[in-house]
């Protein structure tokens, strides 16, 4: 009899398993969340939308019939307005994962709202390395880049290179402050200055006073710890004031190729850069680019590293989801952090307990306009940094998921 009540009990849990295991309303909506009208709306923006459009038709129903959506919604850079969206998401239109979401204040919101919630976070464009810190949650993974990775592997990679001596260009938010403190940490222990830091708000449009005050300082590297319109600024009236012709090394911690562009290379040529992909590294990065290029609305654009995280990070939630038969978080992102192998787009892939996807990272130096042989064709590969060095070793995060 007991047999038999166990053998009851272990079906019913089996059924009730099955019942809850599923794809909520027959189709799997994926948000692209963004700035699509402000300083991120070339490395994200409408790129991005079209990026998770191309994992949705290359996941092609998973082999399963699954049906996908994607939405798209302009989160303004303002944390308010990001967490109303996606509260509506979740509470009305039935979305079961956000993406994307370039700036740290929105992320982090986003991060604690979606908490206890069924919908999952892909932080493929959100730079706070606290997502997989002591802010970590179960519903999220972060792709890409961050502020311990972007901080520690730019200033290791510069100070291998004899740059000991440092004055930082912030921006006043937590994106820059994240990059600076960790980039002050790494370059101090290593025996490195900090020789002064120049705080800017989001959105400026004359760095000339803390463009002198870098000049005045003499230290051998300006570290750009802002990102968009602010870095391109910066960068451009860096060279109106020559000086990388005076032999200080401008670093850009947060810079993508749009940006590049955006700038022309001639007025980008020697910037250092560090980046998680570049979209003329293998004939893979180069198929991809070339199909996102001919999207409608890209006429010809290549593809921003934070526009390849949000295919990479949309189509491996997909791939979990038909695994797991379910698009609840509890279910898709244990399923997501099974993977470990070769990613398309960013090589050599794990994701960790605590959410952090590890890959490797890459210091780049944009050339000069007469080694450039094609549009596009901007970065030379300075140095390689592995998956394992480029973040934050997982015991160090404070991540409560970690056993």
């Amino acid at each position: 009899m007991k047999h038999l009540k166990r053998t009851l009990a272990l079906a019913a849990s089996l059924i009730c398993g099955a019942a809850n295991a599923e794809i909520s309303d027959n189709v799997v909506r994926v948000g692209v969340l963004n700035d699509i009208s402000g300083i991120f709306q070339d490395t994200n923006g409408m790129g991005s939308v079209e990026a998770a459009r191309m994992a949705a038709e290359d996941f092609n129903g998973g082999g399963k019939g699954i049906k996908v959506e994607i939405v798209y919604a302009d989160h303004q850079n303002k944390a308010d307005v990001g967490n109303a969206i996606a509260r509506k998401w979740l509470d009305v239109e039935g979305v079961d994962a956000i993406v994307d979401v370039p700036n740290s204040a929105v992320g982090l919101s986003i991060n604690t709202l979606l908490r206890d919630s069924r919908m999952t976070f892909l932080a493929s464009s959100t730079a706070s390395s606290d997502l997989t810190g002591k802010a970590c949650s179960p519903n999220t993974i972060q792709w890409v880049n961050d502020a311990w990775a972007t901080g520690n592997t730019t200033a290791a990679a510069m100070m291998s290179r004899g740059g000991k001596d440092w004055y930082f260009l912030t921006v006043d938010y937590a994106l820059g402050k994240g990059i600076e403190a960790e980039a002050q940490k790494y370059i101090e222990a290593h025996g490195g200055k900090v020789l002064g830091s120049s705080k800017h708000p989001l959105g400026t449009s004359d760095f000339a006073s803390f463009l002198l005050q870098a000049q005045g300082s003499k230290a051998q590297v300006i570290g750009l710890a802002n990102a968009g319109g602010d870095t391109i600024n910066a960068v451009k009236q860096a060279a109106e004031f020559g000086i990388q012709q005076g032999g200080q090394k401008l670093v850009a911690f947060l810079l993508f190729i749009n940006d590049v562009h955006g700038m022309g290379i001639k007025v980008a040529q020697g910037l250092q850069l560090m980046e998680a992909f570049y979209w003329d590294m293998n004939d893979d990065t180069r198929a991809f680019a070339k199909r996102f290029a001919a999207r409608p609305g890209m006429n010809g654009k290549m593809p921003s590293g934070n526009q390849a995280g949000v295919y990479a990070s949309t189509l491996a939630y997909l791939n979990a989801v038909a695994a797991a038969g379910s698009d609840n978080a509890k279910d898709a992102v244990p399923e997501m952090k099974k993977f470990k192998g070769k990613d398309k787009l960013f090589g050599d892939t794990t994701i960790r307990q605590d959410g952090r996807v590890v890959h490797p990272m890459y210091l780049f130096e944009v050339k000069k306009p007469e080694e450039s042989k094609y549009p596009y064709d901007y970065y030379k590969l300075v140095s390689t940094i592995s998956a394992e060095q480029a973040f934050r070793p997982l015991a160090e995060g404070g991540c409560e998921l970690v056993k």
